[in-house]
């Protein structure tokens, strides 16, 4: 992927973010936006430029079903990165790609691949 993917990143635990967000670059890709809570993500899901979006399930005891149904809405693809189980989506959400907490950068790197096998998308002229 030449110039990488713009990756919108969801997640509540500043150190995990962090780290999410360092595993992302050193893949070649960047963080275009973050947020840590429902409000800030769902602005983010429907205004940012991005790829992709990696989305906690639990943030700060608030489900992020509601921002992954305005990313869904929107067309673009996401995947869940959690400590929880599929079985607290609602249903239509069960589908999505989830990646396990602790993140392996090598599962990051496969899923990322499995989403987008071919080139990069390239930003509009």
């Amino acid at each position: 992927m030449a110039d990488g993917l713009s990756v919108f990143l969801v997640e509540d635990e500043a150190l995990i973010r962090m780290m999410i967000a360092d595993m992302v670059v050193e893949l070649g890709h960047h963080v275009v936006a973050e947020a840590d809570n429902v409000r800030d993500a769902s602005a983010f899901a429907m205004t940012a430029q991005y790829d992709l979006a990696i989305l906690d399930i639990n943030l700060m005891g608030v489900y992020v079903d509601p921002v992954a149904d305005l990313i869904e809405r929107r067309g673009k693809p996401f995947l869940f990165a959690t400590g929880y189980g599929p079985e607290l989506l609602p249903s239509l959400l069960r589908r999505r790609p989830i990646l396990r907490k602790p993140i392996a950068m090598d599962q990051l790197k496969a899923m990322i691949d499995s989403m987008f096998p071919g080139p990069a998308p390239q930003p509009p002229h």
